[in-house]
């Protein structure tokens, strides 16, 4: 029962550091991209003659996303249309299973590491589990029940998988330096 808790405990705190460190980095790259292109935004904008250093746009968006209708077409399979993107989504979040967090912690009078899996294939579980996004991608297209939507989704899978290979191929020098 222990090991069943730690391990729980071990998927909310990655989720915890991975949904709490979105939002920062969803705003350094805003801010990032404004400076670049010289626009005003995350730099400048300001409510009220407050900036505080671009944080409004965040939340902006988040009101937003949660005021947006939800549309579905009338001859899409609605059941797998809102189903598709947690299929995007779930590998995503699946690969930092194996990322570590920091170094091993005693806890139970046993050395756990900080990290959900201690894989010894960590970077080969990432390139296949990454792989799995390409379902929610074709479901998507596929439950729309409109052939260009399939099309778009098909051509999204395929352009997806082929980068993949370049991918995995370029990960086979570090892994023949580093002899892991």
């Amino acid at each position: 029962m222990k090991e069943l808790i730690l391990f729980l405990i071990k998927i909310g705190g990655m989720f915890g550091i991975v949904f709490g460190l979105l939002p920062l980095m969803i705003w350094g790259e805003r801010k990032g991209a404004a400076y670049i292109q010289n626009r005003p935004g995350p730099n400048r904008a300001a409510v009220a003659g407050f900036t505080l250093a671009g944080l409004f746009h965040p939340l902006a968006d988040v009101i937003k996303l949660m005021t947006k209708e939800e549309f579905i077409p009338a001859q899409a399979n609605r059941v797998m249309l809102i189903l598709a993107p947690c299929f995007a989504m779930g590998p995503a979040l699946m690969t930092f299973a194996v990322v570590p967090w920091g170094g091993p912690i005693t806890i139970f009078d046993k050395p756990e590491y900080l990290q959900v899996a201690n894989l010894d294939v960590g970077i080969l579980y990432v390139f296949a589990i990454s792989s799995l996004g390409v379902f929610g991608i074709m479901l998507a297209g596929w439950a729309s029940n409109n052939k260009y939507s399939l099309l778009g989704g098909l051509r999204s899978s395929a352009q997806m998988l082929s980068y993949e290979i370049a991918m995995g191929l370029s990960i086979v020098g570090v892994i023949m330096i580093f002899h892991s």
